[in-house]
């Protein structure tokens, strides 16, 4: 099983084009990240710095988020307001082809939350239009399911609403973030056993903290063994904020990995 680092949310004590190095320094080959960049369209220097970045530390870009807006301020996406599809809209192709010259299969399109101007046709159209941008690259556009306590005015919250939208828009398939499903109250072994051949990327945390394998209530050695044994063969995304230096939070996989 291959496992990859979320740089948008381990080793954050480093600038972001220090952390490719520093997830190989801890031996890692694969990286993903939330969309890195502060508009849907960054200058062609940004772009060249992460893919330097990127690549003088040996490591590949596994996964990759549209622009989802300003996240700290708690925004999960553009896809389905009004207001914001147009920004969606021009960074499609600013993403999609930064993941082709990095070979990057995975581009995940988070939904937006629900707004007064919110429209379920628009958002399938703009996933939609996702979906063709990025198969024309080989790339696989994805959508996630978040949690309702941290993410009040995110509409899709389990995975029967995530699938149901997956259902309308040819090409794309469902991210199982196991922390976010878990907090929802989802059996995450009744999950794969049930759906894993619908995974196109799966991200872990433990529960409730987020944090790393082994800091709360799922057990991972049990849920890994299961998903190494299911239909899903991509690799695994480590989001979770790390209990103690990002460095030392790896020592569950060393165990496992024993």
């Amino acid at each position: 099983m291959r496992f990859d680092v979320n740089l948008s949310i381990l080793f954050t004590e480093l600038p972001m084009l220090e952390r490719p190095a520093a997830a190989a320094a801890a031996g890692f080959d694969a990286v993903e990240m939330w969309w890195p960049f502060d508009g849907p369209v960054p200058a062609d220097a940004e772009l060249d710095a992460l893919e330097r970045a990127i690549g003088d530390a040996g490591v590949s870009l596994v996964g990759l988020n549209f622009d989802a807006g300003h996240m700290p301020s708690g925004d999960r996406g553009l896809l389905s307001s009004k207001a914001t599809s147009s920004r969606f809209r021009d960074n499609i192709d600013v993403t999609v082809g930064f993941a082709e010259r990095l070979g990057c299969p995975t581009l995940n399109a988070l939904y937006g939350n629900t707004t007064d101007d919110s429209d379920v046709e628009l958002a399938l159209e703009n996933l939609a239009c996702a979906a063709k941008s990025a198969a024309r690259t080989g790339a696989t556009v994805v959508v996630e399911a978040l949690n309702s306590y941290e993410n009040t005015r995110y509409p899709l919250t389990s995975t029967t609403s995530a699938l149901q939208v997956i259902d309308q828009v040819p090409g794309t398939a469902f991210l199982a973030d196991f922390y976010h499903l878990a907090r929802m109250g989802e059996d995450i072994p009744a999950l794969i056993t049930n759906h894993a051949d619908r995974f196109g990327h799966v991200q872990i945390a433990d529960v409730p903290g987020r944090g790393q394998p082994g800091t709360g209530e799922l057990d991972y050695p049990a849920i890994l063994r299961q998903l190494a044994e299911s239909p899903y063969t991509g690799p695994v995304g480590l989001e979770y904020k790390p209990v103690g230096r990002s460095d030392e939070s790896f020592g569950w996989l060393e165990a496992l990995r024993d």
